[in-house]
């Protein structure tokens, strides 16, 4: 037994000399390496940018065609989708009826004139028998007042024929104004009610307008770019990309700021008007307005990899001395292809880390490679949506 405790004894004697073997004085243990990192040299630039507002095509006047009398279609006469000037005839109502009771006026009329002859004729002549006393005063004030109700007669009668001469001239149906015609909804034959058939609907296309909501907080640069006078044939402020991601030959202009703040969406509507010769825009197309924003004044920019986003805010990691960087807060403006404005947080000469960021924190000691010299730029020109300022 006595052999057994002995045995124990050494293995555990052996067990302490190992474990303390292992051990390390820690003042005596190596720090990690300093991280390899690439460095970017901040510099000041101008930026031309575009902020992307989505946006709607609409037409500046656009009608629905009703009929104003009833009756059955008896003449379509212009093509369908085509190009219509104002006063050109598009559809006819069948006009017997009409016809019919615009001649049947008129001759109520013929008669009411001829009654108005002879009662006139009555009153002139018992007029001068009564100033020879040759009859009664009685006679006289019949035919007076015959005379009266004849002339009421002729006046009743020029308006029924105004109002069936009005009916049978809508039974004609003309463009109200210059634009284009959509589909028919009617064909030949068909039954159309008064202010009741939508027959079909033109909208003007020339110049034709976009309309774009934009945020509340963006009213006084809208205003101000309305204010400014500028030339259409060479101006770039605002501008269209198409649904194919073309843009639009022809820039435009503002045309009006709504009267009103939306005040669920906090936004208000901006219409700009746009050339169309060539009928490519269309009522109803979505596309995205392109709004110049160039800045005279000098603007940082930074490659946009530097930067790391924590809780929705924006940071860079800045070279101290002695190799260590430190995290700094920064204000971000729009993203300019591969860089982005910084409007807060940085200056001028300001060293900041471009690789490597995910492998450093706040005061770590890195090895800088040689720094990336920022060139200041005359201009960069690139497209950015309102929020660009967000990382994706």
């Amino acid at each position: 037994m006595n052999h057994a405790i002995k045995q124990n004894l050494f293995y555990i004697t052996i067990l302490i000399l190992l474990a303390s073997c292992g051990r390390t004085d820690p003042s005596l243990q190596k720090a990690p390496p300093p991280v390899a990192v690439n460095l970017y040299t901040v510099q000041e630039g101008s930026a031309v940018y575009y902020n992307l507002y989505p946006a709607t095509v609409t037409a500046l006047n656009q009608v629905d065609v009703r009929p104003q009398v009833a009756g059955y279609i008896t003449g379509i006469f212009y093509k369908e989708g085509q190009h219509v000037n104002k006063g050109d005839k598009l559809y006819s109502i069948d006009q017997q009826q009409y016809r019919g009771a615009y001649e049947q006026a008129v001759a109520n009329l013929a008669v009411a004139k001829a009654n108005l002859v002879k009662a006139q004729q009555d009153a002139d002549r018992y007029e001068e028998l009564a100033k020879q006393d040759a009859i009664a005063r009685q006679i006289l004030d019949h035919a007076l007042a015959d005379l009266d109700a004849a002339k009421k007669t002729v006046d009743a009668a020029n308006a029924n024929v105004s109002a069936v001469e009005t009916n049978l001239r809508y039974s004609t149906i003309y463009a109200p104004f210059t634009g284009t015609i959509g589909i028919s909804n009617v064909k030949l034959g068909g039954a159309v009610l008064p202010g009741q058939t939508i027959l079909n609907t033109i909208s003007s296309d020339d110049p034709i307008a976009v309309d774009v909501a934009v945020d509340e907080k963006l009213i006084p640069r809208f205003a101000q770019l309305q204010d400014q006078k500028r030339t259409l044939s060479n101006d770039s402020t605002f501008t269209i990309i198409l649904a194919d991601q073309s843009r639009y030959p022809y820039p435009g202009n503002i045309y009006f700021m709504d009267r009103a703040v939306d005040p669920q969406t906090g936004t208000i509507k901006v219409r700009l008007l746009f050339p169309n010769p060539k009928k490519v825009l269309k009522v109803g197309m979505t596309c995205n307005l392109r709004v110049q924003n160039n800045t005279s004044a000098e603007t940082l920019l930074i490659p946009y990899k530097c930067v790391v986003e924590q809780m929705g805010e924006f940071f860079v990691f800045v070279l101290g001395d002695s190799n260590k960087v430190t995290q700094r807060k920064i204000a971000l403006g729009p993203r300019l292809l591969d860089k982005v404005v910084v409007r807060d947080g940085l200056k001028v000469n300001d060293r900041i880390v471009t690789d490597g960021v995910q492998k450093i924190r706040d005061g770590s000691v890195v090895q800088p490679g040689p720094a990336s010299p920022g060139k200041k730029q005359d201009s960069l020109k690139t497209m950015a949506s309102p929020d660009s300022s967000k990382r994706k």
